[in-house]
């Protein structure tokens, strides 16, 4: 699934600023509940398990890009926000090649559909690998010209 299909512009949060890794997974949970993406009762079942996946590995990648991700039981259908972070200096994520994080995404699964979450991963990876994409999402502070630079890297 890519960002098209994924990402309407109200789940593009601009100017995110959250203090760690852990309060941005927080911030993009909640977000999704406050859309009404995720039910509150689901909430603290995802919440967890992208926590657990976090606390086991960072999943903060290279070029200022972090995936938070689970896979979870009785979901109807793939749910993500993204953050961005647009702040000099970034955000820590512990990312693997040490340098400040400034896309968060958050992408939660049906744990039934493995395929899609391999491909969902790898499809926004290759988005957010564009430097074209990145600066566009950083130099923006509206969420319609976001998701217009999300949508031209699929292509």
């Amino acid at each position: 699934m890519g960002p098209s299909e994924l990402f309407q512009p109200e789940d593009l949060l601009l100017g995110f600023e959250p203090a760690d890794k852990w309060e941005a997974i927080h911030s993009l949970v909640d977000h999704l509940v406050e859309r009404g993406r995720l039910s509150p009762e689901a909430s603290e079942t995802v919440r967890e398990a992208v926590l657990a996946r976090e606390r086991s590995m960072s999943t903060g990648m290279e070029l200022g890009v972090a995936i938070p991700h689970a896979a979870v039981d009785d979901l109807p259908e793939i749910v993500g926000a993204m953050g961005v972070v647009q702040r000099d200096g970034g955000l820590d994520f512990e990312s693997i090649d040490g340098q400040p994080t400034r896309v968060v995404v958050l992408l939660v699964i049906p744990k039934a559909q493995k395929l899609l979450h391999i491909r969902t991963l790898a499809d926004i990876a290759r988005v957010l690998a564009k430097d074209s994409v990145r600066e566009r999402l950083l130099a923006t502070a509206d969420a319609e010209e976001a998701r217009a630079a999300l949508i031209a890297g699929t292509s």
